[in-house]
């Protein structure tokens, strides 16, 4: 499951991001709603948790804004505000559900399945090639074996499965699965690269990860010579 965590307190961020991804859950971090708000329109989430007081667009506005395109991804919001007309408000705009600070991550964790329960996804597995990415269970499959891949793996596959012959900066994998303000070295992303080629490898894989000297990554077919920058 893919979450979209939009919430401008650092250290409640960075609490929750561990919590997400010790229960197998590949989260993005923004901190103010207008990257909210391109990160819902230009990613595939399962779900958002939506801080309402952030700067530059409050989660109230993001909210409403992705409702009025028809975004039906749920939402969750988070708050310090306790008043009914808030939870009212945040409920009639198109949230599934309201959570008040502080809370016990446990309740959030539970709000979260139960919201992402009923969602239609019809996308849990993507294929690219004769290899299959399955995001309920991280796994990553051929016709001649699977392997159930890290957290950090199943980001960068996802990543570069839904992005097929696209380049991707090795900022732009480090900002999206380590997160923005993240003390990781950047040569990480080719330690997990690696990983990656060796199990596509091992599954005897139509499809590979290139490097682009320079660039950075893209998933192609074999032998394939399309490339978009």
């Amino acid at each position: 499951m893919r979450i979209l965590l939009a919430e401008d307190e650092r250290a409640l961020s960075r609490a929750l991001i561990k919590i997400f991804e010790k229960n197998n859950y590949s989260v993005d971090a923004v901190y103010n709603g207008e990257d909210a708000l391109f990160f819902l329109e230009s990613g595939n989430y399962d779900i958002a948790v939506l801080d309402i007081m952030m700067p530059k667009l409050d989660g109230m506005t993001v909210l409403k804004k992705i409702r009025a395109h028809n975004n039906p991804i749920p939402v969750i919001m988070l708050t310090a505000k306790s008043g009914v007309d808030d939870k009212v408000e945040a409920l009639d705009s198109g949230a599934n559900d309201y959570l008040t600070k502080p809370f016990d991550t446990k309740e959030l964790l539970a709000r979260i399945r139960a919201a992402t329960r009923q969602k239609h996804t019809p996308d849990c597995r993507i294929n690219v090639g004769n290899i299959t990415l399955d995001r309920s269970k991280y796994e990553l499959s051929s016709p001649y074996g699977s392997f159930r891949l890290t957290s950090k793996e199943y980001q960068i596959m996802e990543l570069l499965m839904i992005n097929p012959y696209n380049i991707l900066s090795t900022e732009k994998v480090m900002e999206r699965v380590w997160g923005f303000d993240s003390d990781t070295e950047i040569n990480v992303v080719w330690v997990y690269i690696s990983y990656l080629r060796k199990k596509l490898s091992a599954l005897s894989s139509d499809i590979e990860i290139k490097v682009r000297r320079n660039a950075g990554y893209s998933l192609e077919k074999k032998n394939d010579k399309k490339i978009k920058n």
